[in-house]
C-alpha cells in the first residue's frame, strides 16, 4: 500500500491492531516522537540549561581562580606596598596638627607673610570643614606686597612643616584698583609695583577619635583681627 493512499480517517485507534502495515508504522513513528518531545520538555531542556548554567560558573570560577593566583604571586610585593603605603600615610598624619597645635600653625603662616614683606589687610580663620578623620580650614587673605614678596610667601608656607595649600589666589595691580578707589571718591596712593593679593589658603587639622571641628579660629582668629586692624 503506498502512503499516499493513506486515510487516516479510515483508521480508528481501537481497532489499530486490524490496521495495516504502513499504518501501524505511523502510529509508532507518532508514538515516538510524542514520546521523545515530551522527554525533551521534561528533561532534556532543564538539563540543557543546568548545564549552560554551570559552563558560565566555570567560566567565572575559572576566572576568579586567575586573579587569585595573579596576587598570591605577587603577594610579597604587595605587602611591601601595604607597608610603604602605611609609612606614608603616618608621615602625613603626623604633618596634620591637632586641635591645641592648630593657633601656633596659623601663626606660624601670618608670621611667614610678614617676614617676606607682606602687609595683611584681612587674615581671617574660617570655620572647620570635617573630612572623614580630617578637618579642612580655610583662611581668607586680603595683603599688599610685590610679586616677589607673595612668591616667597608661598615658597615660606610650602617649607611649613605642616600641610598648607593655596587656593582661589587673585593678583591685582594697586595702581588700577588705587584708581578704582578715587573713582569711588577714595584717596589714591601712588604704590608702584606693590599688587593687591586676595586668597584663600588651606590648612588640615588631624581630628583625634571623638574629637569634634572648632567653628573659631582661636589664636589664629585674634591674629587675623590683628592684622585686619593694621
Amino acid at each position: 500500500m503506498n502512503l499516499s493512499e493513506i486515510n487516516l480517517s479510515d483508521f480508528d485507534l481501537r481497532e489499530a491492531g486490524d490496521w495495516p502495515l504502513a499504518g501501524k508504522l505511523v502510529l509508532v513513528v507518532l508514538v515516538l516522537a510524542a514520546v521523545l518531545g515530551a522527554g525533551y520538555y521534561f528533561f532534556t531542556s532543564d538539563q540543557l540549561e543546568e548545564l549552560d548554567r554551570v559552563a558560565r560558573e566555570e567560566q567565572q570560577l575559572r576566572q576568579e581562580f586567575i586573579e587569585k593566583q595573579r596576587v598570591a604571586a605577587n603577594l610579597e610585593a604587595f605587602r611591601a606596598q601595604l607597608k610603604q603605603m602605611e609609612a606614608d600615610l603616618e608621615v602625613m598624619l603626623r604633618q596634620l596638627p591637632t586641635g591645641t597645635e592648630m593657633p601656633e600653625l596659623l601663626e606660624n603662616v601670618s608670621d611667614t607673610g610678614k617676614k617676606n614683606g607682606l602687609e595683611f589687610e584681612l587674615f581671617k580663620p574660617e570655620s572647620e570643614q570635617p573630612r572623614d578623620f580630617y578637618a579642612a580650614k580655610p583662611i581668607t587673605i586680603k595683603a599688599r606686597g610685590t610679586y616677589h614678596q607673595f612668591g616667597a610667601f608661598v615658597s615660606g608656607v610650602a617649607a611649613l612643616p605642616r600641610i598648607v595649600t593655596l587656593e582661589n589666589a587673585t593678583l591685582t595691580s594697586s595702581t588700577a584698583a588705587a584708581a578704582k578707589g578715587a573713582r569711588g571718591g577714595a584717596k589714591a596712593a601712588d604704590n608702584s609695583g606693590s599688587l593687591s593679593i586676595q586668597a584663600t589658603l588651606q590648612t588640615y587639622r588631624y581630628m583625634e577619635e571623638g574629637g569634634a571641628p572648632s567653628a573659631g579660629g582661636g589664636k589664629g582668629q585674634q591674629q587675623g583681627k590683628g592684622a585686619a586692624r593694621k
